[in-house]
């Protein structure tokens, strides 16, 4: 295993973005990485199955800014995901994530996703076929637990399982997922967070390197839990409100960060969005994750209304418009 990229992924877990679908793209992770040299970035979930039959370069391309960056896969069948991950070690991406903790339809239709959560040892079997294969870490996100399961009872069995398959970094979503009743928005806000259970896995686990996800809204929330757990992950707000979330990020490593305004990001962006127009690239690729950016800041309402209008239609103006909105005097 490649120990420069395990320790570039492990530092960086301190804080990372979660993987989420439709939203952490390759451009979002750009624009991510404008604002925090440290944060460890993560993919949409990539299927197994996707990379090993479909356009692996619409899949997997990255640039090399992104980094450091993991990829999440999602699949139960070991030898599927011995290939992708193979595969996709071309790439060179930081780590490589197992997909344990999903709720939607259509990750339970291919049985893995949160589902596994109910076959620990199968799990077991696919990381172990993705160590043999993979330059970099293999990693689990996980929840604690799904339907009836009992969590303080599942969630441990289920790290030691991985501690017994060589895994030695978990990220722990603080809910169970309900996959009958609830979909994946409810998933997300209804079964109730238990930061205790998570908390108590480092206690009993003192040599994994486990991190929290689930309703962490700021780095106050974020630093509060780093004082038990090794990592925060945090997701919808990290996407919402990035510069809040992003802006002072790299402060948790004991660093100045890239930039100290909103404004001073954008026009960073700008000839990274010239270039992708001039490749045949849309406005609204880059801008739809920047909707965010001055969240809480004069002008913001105009900077969203003005990108959400024009960026479908038009070119860099709209985005130059948008900037004269929250480039105003007080």
């Amino acid at each position: 295993m490649n120990n420069y990229l395990v320790s570039k992924a492990y530092s960086a877990s301190r804080l990372s973005v979660a993987p989420m679908m439709d939203w952490t793209d390759r451009n979002c992770r750009r624009f991510h990485r404008m604002m925090s040299r440290r944060a460890l970035l993560y993919t949409e979930m990539v299927t197994a199955p996707a990379i090993v039959h479909g356009d692996r370069p619409r899949l997997l391309d990255l640039d090399a800014a992104e980094h450091p960056v993991a990829l999440q896969l999602g699949g139960s069948d070991p030898a599927e995901l011995r290939e992708a991950t193979r595969i996709a070690a071309d790439w060179g991406y930081d780590e490589i994530n197992l997909n344990c903790g999903c709720p939607s339809d259509r990750v339970q239709s291919g049985a893995f996703g949160a589902v596994l959560m109910k076959t620990p040892q199968l799990v077991a079997d696919c990381v172990t076929a993705m160590q043999a294969v993979s330059p970099a870490e293999v990693t689990v996100k996980c929840r604690i637990g799904v339907d009836d399961q009992q969590a303080d009872e599942v969630l441990p069995a289920f790290i030691d399982t991985m501690r017994e398959a060589g895994i030695r970094r978990i990220m722990i979503h603080a809910r169970k997922a309900w996959l009958q009743g609830l979909n994946p928005r409810e998933n997300r806000e209804i079964p109730p967070l238990d930061y205790p259970l998570v908390h108590a896995m480092k206690a009993q686990f003192p040599d994994m390197h486990l991190s929290v996800n689930g309703g962490i809204a700021s780095l106050e929330q974020a630093r509060d839990h780093l004082q038990v757990m090794d990592g925060t992950m945090i997701g919808r707000a990290a996407y919402h409100e990035p510069w809040n979330i992003l802006g002072a990020a790299d402060r948790l490593w004991g660093d100045a960060p890239p930039f100290d305004d909103p404004l001073d990001v954008a026009r960073a962006m700008r000839p990274i969005i010239v270039d992708h127009l001039g490749n045949g690239g849309r406005l609204h690729q880059f801008t739809r994750h920047m909707l965010g950016l001055f969240h809480g800041r004069p002008g913001a309402r105009s900077w969203k209304r003005t990108l959400s209008e024009g960026a479908s239609k038009g070119g860099i103006e709209v985005f130059d418009a948008g900037l004269e909105q929250v480039a105003q005097p007080a």
